[in-house]
């Protein structure tokens, strides 16, 4: 306790110093004379618009624009940290700031399944927009697919689950401050999956480090969706019989786009209404003769167990969500290796377990329980009543998950951002909270869906104090010229009857019938 208040006063009085008096723009070499109380400041460089390198090809979060971000990208001061908050730790944070025309504000970036490494090329994007930004490997390097950095070491789990993106936010307010003769006007999150739930983490346990967060498709609970994933390869993996190779899956996807396509009142190959349309696989379960374009009953039944999602055989209590009818073309990497997907067996054989032969199927949904949220669920886990005090000082969240996500389920944000509204005023939800369900979006994005710029979005809606009514998506501009609107759940959008159907002009936001019973 007595080692925090000491870094806590040694944090405050660099930030007093800087906030109470403003200087001129400082050099980007100067920045690196700051003394961290929990590390140090390892490299400082100006770098000359577009003529950055990302060292391993830009990290695990590369943007639709690929290697041309970091050629759009203006000068900017680039400052390398690594942070010790303890004797464990070693938390690397890149904070890059505008040489010219910063518009005053902080982004923060997440990162991907176990992190391991800097999204270089998402600080990229925002930096060309006059942003600041800052990203953190999360306390190790590696890639991502397992957690073996956290066998026998808690702290890592702890600068994983929360720790370093807190610790290089602090860190990146103080670097702006240094750099600028300021602080930042406002500071946003932006991020999906693992940085979806970083986001939401971040309004739990430190509410004041940011003003506006986009939270899209977040990995959160965790610890559910570990189990889910594992849930969702055995499934398929406990029989050979219920192996459901892609050209089954796909099978199983032209099935529910033909019956749930016109749900919404168009039929063009995008479900925008999915919760009123009751799919079920055994519509294409094979008949005498039948060899094509159809599911054999042991098919059907791991399919039907991946869209009721995880539960406890004995109780029959749902443990996590499952993967909606849609998500068929990415559930495949869940289903179609020797194991349930790598990110989840490893938090189960090296955190719950620890033991390098712990078996997949082994596995006991009742009796494993306990263990399994003993082993993380206060490290990683984000309660849905977690964010009073992040609305309370006027935070605003944007939610967002697509539709087709076979990574981590769409209607699991749905229940998340449900049970966090339950209870609040519908006044008060919809001024600091709004969810926009994306159809036809795959994990993070792709799919059918557009391009949607979800940090203007959380930008104004902070700086305007007014939540978005909608969201306009995109085609990349690689693509045929279309538009549709996102609207706020419950609602859909709803093409009006005349008009294009590519502009989203002629689409208008409209309650949905709701969840078939």
């Amino acid at each position: 306790m007595m080692n925090n208040l000491v870094r806590f006063i040694s944090v405050a009085a660099i930030s007093l110093a800087f906030f109470t008096a403003p200087i001129a723009k400082a050099s980007c070499e100067s920045v690196a004379s700051l003394e961290l109380p929990d590390g140090e400041i390892t490299s400082a460089t100006l770098v000359a618009a577009g003529e950055f390198t990302p060292p391993g090809g830009g990290g695990p979060m590369m943007m639709t624009g690929g290697t041309a971000v970091f050629k759009a990208a203006p000068a900017f001061c680039r400052i390398a940290a690594t942070l010790k908050p303890t004797a464990d730790s070693d938390i690397k944070i890149e904070v890059w700031m505008p040489a010219e025309n910063w518009n005053g504000k902080l982004v923060g970036i997440g990162n991907g399944v176990w992190a391991g490494s800097i999204s270089y090329s998402a600080l990229a994007e925002p930096l060309a927009k006059g942003y600041a930004t800052v990203a953190t490997d999360t306390g190790h390097s590696g890639s991502g697919m397992d957690a073996k950095f956290a066998v026998g070491y808690r702290e890592k789990l702890v600068d994983f689950g929360y720790r370093a993106v807190h610790e290089m936010t602090v860190k990146a307010k103080t670097f702006i401050a240094a750099f600028y003769g300021k602080k930042e006007q406002r500071s946003l999150w932006v991020s999906c999956s693992t940085g979806g739930r970083q986001g939401l983490m971040e309004a739990y346990r430190y509410p004041d480090d940011y003003d506006g967060i986009s939270s899209m498709a977040p990995a959160n609970p965790m610890v559910g969706l570990m189990i889910g994933s594992l849930w969702t390869g055995y499934a398929t993996m406990k029989d050979d019989a219920r192996r459901l190779a892609r050209d089954k899956m796909m099978a199983a996807h032209r099935a529910y786009i033909a019956q749930c396509d016109a749900t919404d009142g168009l039929k063009d190959g995008i479900v925008g209404d999915p919760e009123t349309c009751n799919f079920d696989p055994g519509i294409i379960q094979c008949k005498e003769g039948d060899q094509n374009d159809c599911l054999t009953a042991p098919q059907v039944a791991a399919l039907r167990d991946i869209y009721a999602g995880a539960k406890n055989p004995r109780t029959g209590e749902q443990i996590f969500a499952g993967f909606p009818p849609g998500s068929e073309q990415q559930v495949t990497a869940l289903t179609s290796g020797r194991e349930p997907f790598p990110v989840a067996t490893s938090y189960f054989r090296d955190i719950v377990f620890n033991d390098p032969q712990w078996d997949y199927k082994s596995y006991d949904y009742d009796k494993d329980l306990a263990a399994s949220y003993k082993a993380g669920s206060d490290i990683l886990d984000v309660p849905s009543d977690g964010l009073t005090k992040f609305i309370e000082n006027g935070g605003k969240l944007l939610m967002s998950h697509g539709w087709a996500d076979g990574l981590i389920p769409a209607s699991n944000t749905v229940e998340f951002y449900k049970s966090m509204t339950a209870e609040m005023a519908l006044g008060k939800a919809m001024d600091a909270v709004r969810l926009f369900m994306i159809p036809g979006a795959g994990h993070c994005g792709g799919g059918d869906a557009g391009i949607t710029d979800m940090l203007s979005v959380i930008d104004q809606w902070v700086e305007t104090g007014k939540a978005p009514d909608r969201i306009i998506a995109k085609s990349s501009p690689d693509q045929k010229p279309m538009s549709r609107p996102l609207c706020p759940y419950p609602q859909i959008a709803k093409y009006k009857g005349s008009g294009s159907t590519d502009d989203a002009a002629n689409f208008e936001c409209v309650e949905t019938a709701g969840p078939v019973k």
